[in-house]
């Protein structure tokens, strides 16, 4: 496996470990389009570029911790992996920007003393570096926020 490019991201409780390439845009935080019956990790829809995305606040969906959205939050638009052509992209907030990192075989292990079950959305504990992240599942996150957007409908 040759180097990627992967961005840490900061939500309350832990960083995001993702592949550059599911980033579509960073934004600032706006105050979303609120859903009635829905989640309360499912902020709302958000306006980016023409599109209606939903909002996630990915601590409160993996029981992390709640988000203080507000000034210094920002939205990371991440492009879906599932091909939903209804919701082709969804948003996470995030503490701050993303930090750009060269990922390699070297430099990131699984965390084995993470213990425990992980998260709803984690797919793995790792060790980028001296960084603790967890790298999340979108497919299973996408999944949720189909279902959630699919009763609020």
């Amino acid at each position: 496996m040759g180097d990627i490019r992967g961005v840490l991201i900061q939500v309350v409780g832990a960083r995001l470990l993702l592949p550059n390439a599911t980033i579509a845009e960073v934004l600032s935080y706006a105050e979303p389009e609120p859903l009635a019956a829905v989640p309360d990790w499912l902020l709302g829809l958000t306006r980016w570029r023409g599109w209606q995305v939903p909002l996630v606040a990915f601590s409160r969906l993996a029981g992390l911790g709640q988000e203080q959205v507000g000034l210094g939050s920002k939205v990371v638009v991440l492009k879906a992996l599932a091909g939903n052509a209804k919701t082709p992209y969804f948003a996470v907030v995030t503490q701050g920007f993303p930090r750009l990192v060269t990922v390699s075989r070297e430099s990131v292990s699984e965390d084995a003393d993470g213990g425990g079950a992980l998260p709803a959305g984690i797919q793995a504990r790792v060790r980028l570096n001296d960084d603790e992240a967890l790298i999340p599942d979108l497919e299973a996150v996408e999944g949720l926020v189909a279902d959630a957007l699919a009763q609020a409908a």
